[in-house]
């Protein structure tokens, strides 16, 4: 185990090149279950959660290679155990995505309750209800057991707008008997990433980009070489990590429109950026103001389901918040224990009332100092990162497996951009 010792005040400045978004390689790993041709995958961040999925495909029966640092190949052409390994299960909560492809590939799926950030009720009621509007069976035992004669097509209206209950009905839709309409579909650029793969194999999916997806179920898959996306929560972070330090950072690999929802939450804090192509460059004295709305009142920056702001980026923003003039609400909707890391900043020195589990009022500027924190889950471990930098003094942070599950050789590339943080053994 290692924590991450950081010297505060240090202007980043530097080019970074964006990583595979985490969030559509992990379903895409879990789909090359449903052939059993090659499939290879590219811009596979190298993070833990992705080296977890490998084992779980490793142990399921598939045959795992990586043929370059961010390049695998898999291929499942051989017999495949239905049942998820129990202490691989609990690492990360993707091993859900597991249970379409299962059903799909084998009739049946034996999962261990998933693991995952502890950032509030995760709910898994509409991966049961999406499954079962498509012929499975759902018993929950101690473990999730799911098993059906045959999947058949359905017309799916989702109680929310869940991204991987989304995921896994598509998955198991895909080689289904007949047609499947998924309403209230998630529509991040991560489900995007997913349907593009499977139709690159052969599924027949309209909709992509919508909250409303046609699927035609085909009685087999090819395999693909497939390229994931950029990571939009990367690129966010590393945006916040410049405008708290009053740095410089030229971002490539960006894909613009993954940016419009958020360029707009930005905004609000006076934070801008140019894109050109797919370089994205924040540049040096931004304005670092907050932009009240008409009459002067005091603005929101809410998440919300695609295209709304991403709730991923709500800790980042807190911290941002912090070293910005004025005063901005700041409202999760989607986690009521997200914002219980700011207790953290407020003894760094940040100015935040916590209205309740959902809502913090910031105002800044104020001086942060060094300390001693805890990373709790993958985004307020970054959050804590960006406060730590923009802080002056040490800081010392413990718990940083949570942020390396998300972000791609973070200390390393930091350090290319000029930021004192050093990995030291705990």
């Amino acid at each position: 185990m290692h924590e991450y010792h950081i010297e505060g005040g240090f202007p980043i400045k530097g080019t970074v090149r964006a990583s595979g978004n985490k969030n559509a390689a992990l379903p895409c790993i879990a789909a090359a279950l449903l052939t059993s041709e090659p499939v290879i995958l590219r811009n596979i961040p190298q993070i833990a959660d992705t080296a977890v999925m490998f084992e779980i495909l490793s142990a399921l029966g598939a045959r795992v290679e990586q043929l370059e640092p961010t390049t695998w190949r898999i291929q499942a052409d051989g017999a495949i155990s239905h049942e998820i390994p129990q202490p691989l299960s609990k690492k990360l909560r993707a091993s859900i995505l597991f249970a379409g492809p299962l059903l799909a590939r084998c009739k049946k799926a034996v999962l261990p309750p998933p693991g995952g950030d502890v950032i509030g009720r995760r709910r898994l009621d509409t991966h049961f209800l999406a499954l079962t509007e498509l012929g499975a069976r759902v018993e929950v035992n101690g473990v999730f057991s799911f098993s059906a004669n045959k999947l058949a097509g359905a017309d799916i209206f989702l109680d929310e707008a869940s991204v991987t209950a989304t995921e896994n009905a598509i998955m198991a839709a895909v080689l289904a008997e007949g047609d499947t309409i998924i309403t209230n579909a998630a529509s991040e650029p991560h489900i995007q990433d997913l349907c593009n793969m499977l139709i690159s194999m052969g599924a027949i999916i309209t909709g992509t980009g919508s909250n409303i997806l046609r699927i035609v179920g085909v009685e087999e898959l090819s395999g693909c070489d497939f390229t994931i996306g950029p990571d939009y929560m990367e690129i966010g972070s590393f945006i916040g990590l410049a405008a708290a330090t009053r740095g410089t950072i030229t971002i490539e690999g960006v894909n613009p429109r993954d940016m419009r929802p958020i360029k707009l939450a930005f905004g609000k804090l006076g934070i801008s950026w140019k894109i050109q192509d797919n370089t994205l460059t924040v540049p040096l004295g931004l304005p670092m103001k907050v932009n009240c709305d008409l009459g002067g009142m005091i603005p929101k920056i809410d998440d919300a389901p695609w295209p709304g702001f991403p709730p991923d980026l709500t800790s980042i923003m807190v911290v941002i918040a912090t070293q910005v003039e004025g005063t901005v609400l700041i409202h999760d909707k989607m986690f009521e224990s997200r914002m219980f890391f700011v207790d953290k900043l407020i003894g760094m020195g940040a100015r935040i009332t916590l209205c309740d589990p959902h809502r913090a009022v910031v105002s800044g500027p104020c001086m942060l100092h060094g300390d001693n924190l805890v990373s709790p889950d993958v985004r307020a471990g970054m959050a804590m990162i960006i406060a730590a930098m923009a802080a002056q003094g040490e800081s010392v942070i413990s718990n940083v497996y949570q942020v390396e599950r998300g972000y791609e050789r973070l200390t390393e590339r930091l350090q290319a951009l000029g930021a004192h943080i050093r990995n030291v053994e705990a």
